[in-house]
């Protein structure tokens, strides 16, 4: 606690009062800092007012303050104090940035990219653990860094770390920090793919020599951040990854959860990293053997001689359906949602493996002018009425066997509050439905 003793009694803003703002309100109350906190919902201010938080529109009070913690959502070229904010942007920090310092001593391995994050994570963690190290997994794959209590014993904490997060971090640092991949995401707010990238490249700059950083050896759109390395202004150690590097490894692996692609190359970050840490093959095998994926990343929730239905509701780009559009054949395709801004289509490898697509979601039109002049599509609106029609498609059909996949390639918030909520209502329909059928 010692290290945070700069904090004690000083005055923080916090603005972005959700979920991460209220974990660091509480967190910065164990230092007595005294605390003004902001959010320009007024719905959220009226709930974080009967929580107790002190609200107060700090940029107008002439007492400046010590930091101003921004939460990861807002993008401070858009928002209502843009101009405070960037006259005080050598004072902003962020969650991320308190954990770190909060838990120096301990061991960081940090992983960011576009797809795969959370399941590298859970596989080094159970990796990590199998080898009875002290781990958790931390950061953006759940509940807010900050509610991860300090303890005495020494931990390797994991961190999905997103493009938000390393926006504005000025402190954290992490020992084994890691670009799974980049594909166009969240360029509403970063632009362009350039930007995004060295956005991303944050997790590396921060670094020390004795640091280890680790790229995809082939992955596209990474030749910004391997600029920023050509012209040394990356101090630590460069690992380039490729998913041949486990595939020595994968012939005594009995899971087939890694026999998919997109599966093999989250591995082979995860095996790299944990070989650092001098854990044997053996180990890792018997750990690898014991692994089960993430619920909504092509999750498998009925299968039989004749059908296969997967949950990909965590697929909220084309790419990241791609990884599940590559995986099956004779695919009931349900896609639609909110797609995300400048994202790219290209379904000529994998339109012979669709049969037909149904479209969800409030913007049936991008999707079909994706879609039209590739693959047979019909416009469904939601989920009950895709599958149903996918039910009778399916009576006519005179294929041994197929996959119904939902791997919306979108967004979920015309229809539903997130992706694992998406993904809940496609199980428990399933279930219902076709459970219930001889199907």
């Amino acid at each position: 606690m010692l290290i945070l003793r700069k904090y004690q009694k000083k005055k923080i803003a916090i603005y972005g009062m959700g979920k991460t703002g209220q974990s660091v309100a509480k967190f910065l109350k164990r230092f007595n800092s005294h605390v003004s906190c902001w959010d320009d919902n007024i719905k959220v201010r009226k709930k974080i007012k009967k929580a107790k938080f002190q609200i107060r529109k700090f940029w107008k009070n002439r007492d400046s303050v010590d930091a101003i913690v921004v939460s990861p959502g807002i993008d401070i070229k858009k928002c209502k104090i843009k101009k405070y904010l960037k006259k005080n942007f050598n004072k902003i920090i962020t969650d991320l940035d308190l954990f770190f310092e909060l838990n120096k001593k301990d061991t960081f391995i940090s992983i960011t990219g576009t797809n795969g994050k959370s399941t590298t994570c859970k596989i080094i963690e159970k990796i990590l653990s199998a080898a009875r190290y002290n781990v958790r997994t931390v950061g953006n794959i759940g509940e807010p860094i900050l509610y991860s209590s300090k303890t005495k014993k020494k931990f390797i904490f994991i961190l999905e770390v997103s493009s938000y997060q390393l926006e504005y971090s000025k402190l954290f640092r992490s020992k084994h920090a890691a670009i799974l991949n980049i594909s166009p995401d969240h360029l509403e707010r970063h632009k362009n793919m350039s930007n995004y990238a060295k956005i991303k490249s944050k997790i590396f700059i921060a670094q020390k020599k004795n640091d280890y950083s680790y790229v995809n050896q082939k992955g596209k759109n990474l030749n910004s951040i391997k600029e920023i390395f050509k012209n040394k202004k990356i101090k630590s150690k460069l690992i380039s990854v490729d998913k041949s590097d486990c595939k020595i490894l994968l012939k005594k692996v009995n899971n087939e959860y890694f026999k998919h692609e997109g599966n093999k190359e989250n591995l082979a970050f995860a095996y790299r990293i944990v070989k650092k840490f001098k854990i044997s093959d053996k180990i890792i095998v018997n750990a690898l053997n014991k692994f089960k994926g993430l619920p909504h990343r092509q999750e498998i929730i009925f299968s039989n001689k004749n059908l296969l239905c997967i949950n990909d509701s965590k697929a909220t780009t084309f790419d990241a359906s791609l990884q599940s559009l590559l995986n099956y054949k004779n695919i009931y395709w349900i896609v639609g949602g909110l797609p995300k801004y400048k994202d790219k289509f290209d379904l000529k490898i994998i339109r012979k493996k669709i049969i037909k697509a149904y479209i969800i979601g409030k913007n049936i039109s991008f999707f079909k002018n994706k879609i039209k002049n590739h693959i047979p599509f019909k416009v469904s609106n939601n989920i009950k009425n895709a599958l149903d029609s996918i039910y009778n498609d399916i009576k006519l059909s005179k294929n041994l066997k197929e996959t119904i996949l939902l791997s919306p390639a979108a967004a979920s918030f015309d229809q539903f509050n997130d992706f694992e909520s998406r993904g809940r209502y496609f199980k428990n329909f399933i279930l219902k439905k076709f459970r219930k059928k001889n199907v």
